[in-house]
């Protein structure tokens, strides 16, 4: 079957590549083609793992906060395989997969608090171009969060746009990670709120 990446994956080769893949094949049930296709310059596919596993080890920011905030701005930049694959981290982490499933409708969801609606807005106004980040917004999120906690969330937002922006234009598409743990689908988008790809 032919990749609908824009650019085709490579061979995973080498021994760093075979222990790569059967990581990922333990983690996901599968070698996503974003792989493949992040395997062209095998410098920044290890770099950005590194940087993700860095990212994951910060801790001032409540762990589902930081996954919804995840989601919400990979919907927002249009990327199903980041939104996919932290739906997917969510449930594998222990945390709120249920509220997470709700992240593409979280405007109409009864499901989310103050605080987690808040941080979604946070993380679709930074990710629009230009970003509509407001100083009302900003103030809330400081009273309820802390200034350490605001930082890291505003730094993960960041690295979410710069990881879904490059997967969108590099075309790589949801690898429906959810499918080998029989999560139920995410809740479709509403015309209003987060729209995966």
């Amino acid at each position: 079957m032919a990749s609908s990446t824009r650019v085709p994956p490579a061979e995973i080769t080498g021994v760093y590549g075979g222990l790569l893949k059967i990581m990922m094949r333990r983690v996901f049930g599968q070698v996503p083609d974003a792989a493949g296709v992040m395997w062209h310059h095998p410098a920044i596919f290890t770099d950005s793992m590194r940087f993700g596993r860095r990212v994951d080890s910060w801790n001032r920011l409540d762990p589902n906060l930081a996954s919804f905030a995840a989601m919400a701005a990979a919907g927002t930049v249009g990327c199903g395989f980041c939104l996919d694959l932290h739906y997917f981290l969510t449930h594998d982490r222990g945390l709120d997969a249920a509220k997470a499933r709700e992240v593409p409708r979280w405007r109409e969801s009864p499901v989310f608090t103050p605080l987690e609606r808040r941080v979604m807005e946070y993380a679709e106004a930074m990710s629009r171009t230009p970003p509509a980040v407001t100083d009302e917004l900003s103030a809330a999120l400081l009273a309820s969060l802390g200034a350490p906690a605001l930082v890291e969330l505003t730094a993960r937002i960041g690295m979410m746009n710069m990881t879904a922006r490059g997967n969108v234009a590099l075309g790589i598409r949801s690898a429906h990670f959810s499918d080998s743990c029989d999560l139920p689908p995410l809740a479709a988008a509403t015309p209003d709120g987060v729209a995966p790809a």
